[in-house]
């Protein structure tokens, strides 16, 4: 289960923040996931529940804001949304597509005490 990795990561950036920015409480945290990053969502809720325990970020609520998944067409030219991966161009039905966006991940925002 990598979001067990993920949520640390999470809470040690969070921690960073809080001290070089004078912080004690986090209330809410905002994450911007792709829809191709390859994180199961509720599993990371869970992991981030258990990991920010005894942290700044303890009892905070994570809130996610998932991106949609794009690619560039080889065939057409244009940057479509997709749904998954090897699906068809949505425009002109093509599978040289490239994926361009939905493999992210970021904290996006931080809402502190």
């Amino acid at each position: 289960m990598h979001e067990m990795a993920i949520s640390e990561s999470i809470v040690q950036i969070i921690e960073e923040q809080a001290e070089a920015q004078n912080f004690s409480e986090v209330k809410t945290v905002w994450l911007e996931i792709g829809r191709f990053a390859g994180i199961e969502i509720e599993a990371l809720r869970f992991t981030f529940d258990v990991v920010s325990r005894n942290s700044v970020a303890e009892g905070s609520s994570l809130e996610i804001i998932e991106i949609p998944g794009t690619a560039w067409c080889l065939e057409c030219g244009k940057n479509v949304d997709i749904k998954q991966r090897f699906d068809p161009c949505p425009e002109c039905g093509g599978f040289q597509l490239q994926v361009s966006g939905g493999e992210e991940m970021r904290i996006k925002e931080l809402e502190v005490n």
